[in-house]
Formats: structure tokens, C-alpha cells, sequence
């Protein structure tokens, strides 16, 4: 079988240790960023099977902003993309998780939110939307995420079922 390459960005050098020690330790290849720019690069070169993107690093939506250059690259579009986070995810049934960021974001207590994370359990279908800099609505489709602090019986079914 061959080795799967994860590719890790994240400024918390710790996280990235932890990360790269669970990730290792099970059998995976993992290459390592410390920002967009670095992760990038790094994206090119090695090619990995999976992305895992912590969201705030040098700005406070750049792992957004990476997620979306990585899904909007044609080279790039079938690598999946698991957003690390400590903000908490909306839980949806709506099939269309876009239509539901959407309208929750035009709802009055979500008005002022910079940031919705959504995810359909059952199809597996997720997401961001979040108010760039302009204060402008970007949603972002992903492949799922995991809640920080890095949990190893959580991020690694994560992982398994996106490698799949």
C-alpha cells in the first residue's frame, strides 16, 4: 500500500508537533507549513493526499483563504481539505449547505458573525462562509473538520474516512 502524504499548515508549532507525531505513528508521510505562502509551496512540490489547514495564522481567515485557492485550482480540486477550528460548527439537515449558511447569516442573530461553519452529518457535506475584509460573503466548500485542541481519536477518523 502506499504511503499517504498529509500535508499540515498551521503557526502553532506545537499543534503541528502533536499533529505530526499522531499522524506519523499511524503511517502517514507528513509535511509541514507554518502559513498560506509556505503551504502553498508545499502543496505544488509534494503533492499530498489531504490538507489539513489551521484557519487563523498570519490573518484571521488565511486558512480560508488557502482552503479556497486549493479548491478552485484545478490541479488541486480533488485534494481534500479539513479545517481545523475551535469555532463551533452549525450542524445542518439542509442538503444544501450553502443555501443554509445563506440564510442563517441573513437571520438577526448572525448578522454580525464573521465566520459560519456549516456540515450536513449525513451527506457529509460542509463548509465556510465568512465576511472578507471587504465585509463580503465568501463561502468556501471543505471536506469537513476537526475541533482543536487536536483530539487523536477525533482526527483520525476524520482523516480515514476523507482518504478513503
Amino acid at each position: 500500500m502506499e504511503t499517504k502524504k498529509i500535508l499540515v499548515v498551521d503557526d502553532d508549532i506545537d499543534v503541528i508537533n502533536i499533529i505530526e507525531t499522531i499522524l506519523t505513528n499511524e503511517g502517514y508521510t507528513v509535511i509541514t507549513a507554518n502559513d498560506k505562502i509556505e503551504g502553498l509551496k508545499k502543496l505544488k512540490s509534494e503533492k499530498p493526499d489531504l490538507a489539513v489547514l489551521d484557519v487563523m495564522m498570519t490573518t484571521h481567515f488565511e486558512g480560508f483563504e488557502m482552503a479556497k485557492e486549493i479548491i478552485e485550482a484545478p490541479e488541486f480540486k480533488n485534494i481534500p481539505v479539513l479545517i481545523q477550528t475551535s469555532i463551533e460548527v452549525l450542524q445542518t439537515s439542509e442538503n444544501d449547505v450553502v443555501k443554509m449558511a445563506h440564510e442563517y447569516r441573513k437571520s438577526m442573530s448572525s448578522r454580525d458573525l464573521d465566520v459560519l461553519l456549516v456540515e450536513n452529518k449525513a451527506t457529509g457535506k460542509a463548509g465556510v462562509d465568512y465576511l472578507n475584509e471587504e465585509g463580503k460573503s465568501v463561502f468556501v466548500s471543505v471536506s469537513g473538520f476537526v475541533k482543536k485542541p487536536v483530539d487523536s481519536k477525533k482526527l483520525l477518523p476524520a482523516i480515514e474516512k476523507l482518504l478513503k
